[in-house]
């Protein structure tokens, strides 16, 4: 199951307020040239092309798919296809946007600082991942995955590791001004009920999972997790389930 910009913005609204959150706390005011690593299909862009108008932005992902949506909606800007973690880039930069997108790419002891060798002086890495592999959307994922009839296929998946506050502050504070820290949880609403707590991960956390099983598959697999979803998560009296989502927001000034 490869990346779908349709699937992912189906809640744009949502997806999109963290990141408004992230580059709100960004301290750099002289911004010549940022870029957005992992841009989807371009809504985290946006809030960035708007926080620093006159400023020359390019978008980066993996995905061809969110690249035609990210192009779409700002043509006036410049996308690349390109992997974050062999991407070498031309050019420093003053922002660095990572916006739930390096949750994807291992060893982040390496990464974190690499990019922050690729900020100007005085530039500002903004970075915000999703801190929720222990929520009971991940944990169920897993225990799915290990107890049905595709366990051969999809039993050992696991996405790459996440890492506490304090392992961030140690890998950057040595070669920034100024590194913040933060945790904040969204209890996002979702008005389709459970079935959109399954839509929402289908367009990120489960795609590990899908992208192995075939089609008669995904379906069971899907049925089954919707069911679980639906006792770890109550709905309100309206059908609308909050989704709790934790996530880590790393702002570090070079």
């Amino acid at each position: 199951m490869s990346w779908s910009a349709r699937q992912y913005s189906m809640f744009e609204q949502q997806r999109t307020r963290p990141v408004r959150d992230l580059i709100a706390a960004i301290p750099t005011t002289e911004v010549n040239v940022a870029v957005d690593l992992g841009c989807g299909p371009g809504n985290s862009t946006q809030v960035l092309a708007e926080r620093f108008a006159n400023a020359t932005i390019r978008g980066v992902d993996s995905s061809d798919d969110m690249l035609r949506e990210a192009r779409q909606r700002l043509p006036q800007l410049s996308f690349e296809l390109a992997d974050i973690a062999t991407w070498k880039p031309d050019q420093h930069f003053d922002v660095i946007l990572a916006n739930a997108s390096l949750q994807w790419v291992p060893d982040h002891a390496e990464l974190y600082p690499r990019l922050v060798s690729l900020l100007s002086p005085g530039g500002t890495l903004a970075v915000q991942t999703p801190d929720n592999l222990e929520e009971p959307a991940h944990r169920l994922a897993r225990e799915i995955a290990s107890s049905g009839p595709w366990t051969d296929k999809i039993g050992s998946v696991r996405h790459p590791d996440r890492h506490p506050a304090r392992a961030y502050y140690e890998w950057l504070r040595p070669h920034c001004a100024e590194v913040d820290v933060w945790r904040t949880t969204y209890h996002h609403p979702l008005a389709g009920g459970h079935q959109a707590v399954v839509e929402w991960f289908k367009g990120s956390a489960l795609r590990p999972y899908l992208q192995r099983l075939d089609e008669d598959e995904q379906s069971a697999f899907l049925e089954t997790y919707l069911q679980a979803v639906s006792q770890a998560y109550p709905a309100l009296a309206d059908g609308t389930v909050l989704l709790p989502f934790p996530r880590l927001f790393v702002v570090a000034r070079r």
